[in-house]
């Protein structure tokens, strides 16, 4: 089986947790996880003014194998993520393929403006929904409908990336994960 290949995209005014966190559990759990910058600049500082120095620039990253896209929240990282015009078009390019995508908090503003949640389940942070454009929206801390998992912020975290562990692998593989964190 090959190794499971998730890009996280960092903006200015990320949410560190919703960044950093998904990163650690998906890591733990074997997959390749590679923080992308948005902004030119390997160093992106987040909204709590943590500075993380990504692994590439979003024109240098490697699309190739790529399983999942992965959006934190997070404001004005959210907005950020919004406006750059490449990361939309890859979003784009990467669902017409059927391949995954996840963002929390704020963050699935970007696939509701794209017109992706359409239909679809999806959560976010109170008073973001009016931007998850059609979303059916979901009470629940995380919302996975097809290709598109989503979640309400911080919180839920921990929970978001053991739904990605999940997805691609088995539930009894995050629960064990979980264990070890002490999670449960």
């Amino acid at each position: 089986m090959n190794k499971v290949n998730i890009n996280i995209y960092l903006a200015s005014g990320f949410e560190e947790i919703e960044a950093i966190v998904p990163a650690d559990i998906l890591k733990r759990a074997g997959f390749q996880v590679n923080l992308i910058s948005v902004t030119g600049s390997k160093s992106v500082t987040g909204a709590h003014g943590i500075t993380i120095i990504t692994d590439a620039l979003f024109e240098d990253s490697n699309y190739n194998n790529l399983d999942m896209i992965l959006l934190p929240g997070g404001m004005p990282g959210s907005k950020n993520l919004d406006e750059h015009i490449g990361l939309k078009k890859a979003i784009l390019q990467h669902d017409q393929n059927g391949k995954d995508i996840a963002a929390i908090c704020a963050a699935p503003m970007v696939l509701g403006h794209l017109g992706l949640l359409k239909g679809k389940k999806a959560c976010c942070y109170p008073g973001v929904e009016k931007e998850l454009e059609g979303a059916i929206i979901s009470d629940g801390c995380v919302a996975i409908d097809g290709n598109i998992i989503t979640a309400k912020g911080i919180g839920a975290a921990i929970d978001f990336a053991l739904a990605i562990v999940e997805k691609y692998q088995d539930k009894a593989s995050a629960e064990k994960l979980a264990k070890q964190m002490l999670v449960i």
